[in-house]
């Protein structure tokens, strides 16, 4: 088989002597783990590093992607979809929205007017409003995975495809990290506009708390974005709380906030990594700060790509394929501003 690439589904129920419905459970098997790849009639087997290959249901489909924001965070993973699009013959249409539920709804109607034959939304899925939207979504008629959001817990039978990063995950290496170069405390300081605080927050918690580390006095708040009215009086109390508790570590998320509270460190004559040692939680400018964050990235290229894959599978098998749930584990960077040297193991 690996030999011809490419064999027909008939071909081998003869070559098998078993019926044609074993052939297509196991070929959907197969394909759901990624080590086959539907085409017409038939299956192909993928060599090394090579794309899904255009076939009669994907190729020239118009993939719908609805997206909170083109800017910080999500240009990777609107690149990773586009290049899955792209590589199997389809062509993806982008909208943003505000991490507003109305405006979600209203981008995607202009999505489906436009002909898309299935959708990539990262959606609001928070108060009655994001309920609503999710359950809309639901039923629509064209398949909808969703991109960095798990469909609620209020709507437990919700059958959406989704793929996400495993931000708790992530909170937790860079706790583990700092805990291995021998630091008993943490901080944590988040941006309060994010959506991703709660996982990286509950990640930072568990970390914390499997390692005995001390929390009475630990700072984990949540702050205004970097440069915003507040900003350096909320970073001052953090270094301040920092000091009064001995806590000489801090994962911060994100970078803005990382590079601005080391600003805010270096005013008050503090040493990073000497006096204080920092992680941040992106690595979207990271490594161009002074010192070099070390930092948790996201892989949000391949989350894109991941994302746009399940969709078009979807697209090509939208009644027999069980519903996908995939997270991504993030990866961490070491580099100055921790303390360890770059070939600290991770």
């Amino acid at each position: 088989m690996r030999a011809q690439r490419v064999v027909r589904l008939a071909d081998l129920v003869d070559q098998l002597g078993v019926t044609a419905v074993t052939v297509r459970r196991d070929v959907t098997a197969l394909a759901d783990q990624g080590l086959v790849f539907r085409v017409h009639g038939g299956i192909t087997v993928p060599g090394h590093g090579d794309p899904p290959p255009t076939s009669a249901r994907t190729a020239h489909l118009l993939v719908g992607m609805v997206a909170p924001s083109e800017d910080y965070y999500w240009p990777a993973v609107i690149q990773g979809a586009q290049a899955a699009v792209a590589a199997s013959g389809g062509r993806l249409a982008l909208r943003t929205s505000s991490y507003d539920a109305a405006e979600d709804r209203r981008q995607v109607v202009k999505l489906l007017e436009r002909g898309v034959r299935t959708l990539l939304v990262a959606p609001s899925t928070t108060g009655p409003a994001g309920l609503d939207l999710v359950r809309w979504l639901s039923g629509l008629s064209v398949p909808v995975v969703l991109i960095e959001r798990m469909p609620p817990p209020e709507l437990p039978a919700i059958g959406l495809d989704a793929a996400v990063t495993d931000h708790a995950s992530g909170a937790g290496l860079a706790v583990r990290h700092l805990a291995a170069l021998g630091h008993r405390g943490v901080g944590l300081v988040l941006s309060r506009r994010s959506p991703h605080q709660a996982a990286i927050r509950a990640g930072w918690s568990a970390a914390v708390s499997s390692l005995d580390m001390p929390v009475d006095g630990t700072p984990a708040v949540e702050v205004p974005p970097y440069g915003s009215p507040g900003w350096a009086s909320a970073c001052d109390e953090v270094l301040d709380r920092c000091a009064r508790a001995g806590v000489r570590a801090l994962l911060v998320h994100a970078d803005r906030e990382a590079i601005g509270l080391l600003d805010r460190a270096r005013d008050r004559g503090l040493d990073v990594p000497g006096d204080l040692a920092v992680v941040s939680y992106d690595d979207e400018v990271a490594a161009a700060s002074d010192p070099p964050l070390t930092a948790v990235r996201p892989q949000k290229h391949r989350l894109g790509a991941l994302a746009a894959q399940l969709a078009l599978a979807r697209a090509a098998d939208p009644l027999d394929r069980p519903a996908h749930r995939v997270a991504l584990w993030p990866s961490l960077t070491v580099r100055e501003s921790c303390g360890a040297s770059r070939n600290c193991p991770e």
